[in-house]
């Protein structure tokens, strides 16, 4: 009896603890919609409220009449993201792939320098970065920011975490003795098995690609070339009054597309960070 009143105290204890934490979790993305209905008088005098206010329309005409242009600032940002995510993802799956799947003299060498490179901050690299981009006259050109995110060492530590738990070597096997070439065994037999793990860094990648306001703000000079954050970043920049309500609407145009990818891929998540099962 003692047992099973401490085993329903402990689960309540558990499930209290989580609906707090899912309550903090969500409270900066509800205080945002409210501040996006309000007025800059209003976030001033209270910045934190949960009842929505009527001046949504105004500081949309306030956004819009800033040079803020959200159907650029979406297409531009959907067109850099999704491409990177996707050399990301794929290239990085290639790569652990040849990791996982040869054996070769230098992969542990190669596997050493991957992970050393992913202790260099993007900041250290920036400047030689932008003057090799200068240089070879990929300013202002999205291919500098997509082009980059082949090299992922992050995603491939994962990926090749994900493929020595659960890759069936013996597949690539038969496929080979099947005559299937290796760019086949991988596209067709390799990515399907690696869905979960790709999903769960697609949504990192994506959500990494679409916030990242460093790299474009330096290559990009171009109005009709600014990202989202970029041009979010730019809404303060009225040295006379600075619109909180028009603030919080643009933020809230950025996070969008970031909430609506992470709701199509999370079913993803538990089974990529787990490591699940191969599938059938």
């Amino acid at each position: 009896m003692k047992k099973r009143q401490g085993s329903i105290l402990f689960k309540v204890l558990v499930y209290t603890v989580c609906i707090f934490l899912a309550i903090l979790s969500l409270m900066p993305f509800v205080i945002m919609i409210i501040n996006s209905t309000r007025s800059t008088y209003e976030i001033q005098q209270q910045a934190i409220s949960l009842v929505p206010s009527g001046y949504f329309m105004s500081n949309l005409e306030v956004l819009l009449g800033k040079t803020f242009d959200p159907v650029k600032g979406f297409l531009n940002s959907i067109i850099i993201s999704v491409s990177a995510t996707a050399c990301t993802v794929y290239f990085s799956s290639l790569t652990a792939y040849a990791l996982v799947a040869y054996t070769w003299k230098l992969r542990d060498t190669f596997f050493t320098v991957i992970m050393c490179v992913m202790m260099i901050p993007t900041q250290v690299i920036s400047i030689g970065f932008y003057q090799l981009m200068y240089k070879v006259g990929m300013t202002n050109n999205f291919l500098a920011l997509i082009l980059p995110a082949i090299a992922a060492p992050t995603t491939v530590f994962f990926m090749r975490q994900f493929m020595l738990a659960s890759f069936p070597m013996e597949l690539l096997d038969s496929a080979r003795i099947d005559g299937s070439g290796e760019f086949h065994t991988f596209n067709a037999i390799a990515l399907p098995i690696m869905k979960p793990a790709m999903a769960t860094q697609g949504i990192f990648s994506f959500v990494a690609s679409w916030n990242d306001l460093f790299l474009p703000s330096i290559l990009l000079t171009d109005n009709s070339k600014y990202t989202m954050p970029i041009m979010v970043s730019l809404l303060r920049g009225d040295i006379y009054k600075t619109e909180y309500g028009a603030i919080y609407l643009g933020l809230l145009l950025t996070v969008l597309p970031i909430l609506i990818v992470y709701f199509m891929l999370s079913k993803y998540i538990i089974a990529g960070v787990a490591l699940g099962g191969v599938k059938g």
